[in-house]
């Protein structure tokens, strides 16, 4: 009976070094696999969000000439609030592009650090919060085009710095993770 035990264990041993070795292994490849996925996603969301941050940088001083010119029409009651925004050449806003971003949040989210995780997702609540602020405008844009009234260009100044606000906001947020 002992010496069953013995070529048992003479037989099971090294049985058992092989399988956890190829565990080790497996799981020594996975991981590389891993770290060169989140490579690869750095790089590509890393342009995209270069992309936007461009995007933001033109678009604010485009903001901005709309608001001189409401500044500069809030007192004229001849003039309505579609042509201030014909005078200014329209309403503009960024595009602020997250497709890499929710592709990864929908697959391996948990290969990220904390930090970066939550940079992210602060980047794609300022995005909602962005397009919510535009949404606001463009239907207080349609209820008063017609309207002459300072207070209604008064709303619409300050709707504007809003927006410029939160996408200063995004574009801090998006500079974090360009410059790791």
């Amino acid at each position: 009976m002992k010496n069953n035990f013995k070529k048992f264990l003479r037989d099971i041993i090294p049985v058992l070094i092989g399988v956890l070795l190829a565990l080790a292994i497996n799981n020594w490849n996975e991981e590389r696999k891993d770290r060169k996925y989140i490579a690869k996603f750095f790089t590509a969301l890393k342009m995209e969000l270069k992309e936007t941050d461009v995007e933001i940088t033109e678009k604010i001083p485009k903001q901005k000439i709309l608001i001189d010119t409401l500044n500069s029409y809030s007192e004229d009651e001849t003039v309505s609030l579609l042509q201030i925004i014909e005078k200014a050449k329209g309403v503009y806003a960024p595009a602020i592009r997250l497709n890499y971003w929710k592709a990864l949040s929908n697959t391996k989210i948990e290969l990220l650090p904390y930090e970066r995780l939550s940079i992210l997702a602060d980047i794609e609540e300022g995005k909602e919060l962005v397009e919510y602020k535009l949404n606001k405008i463009l239907d207080f844009i349609y209820s008063n085009w017609t309207s002459t009234a300072i207070d209604t260009k008064l709303k619409m100044k300050f709707m504007l710095e809003e927006l410029i606000r939160t996408q200063d906001e995004v574009q801090r947020d998006i500079r974090k993770i360009l410059n790791e």
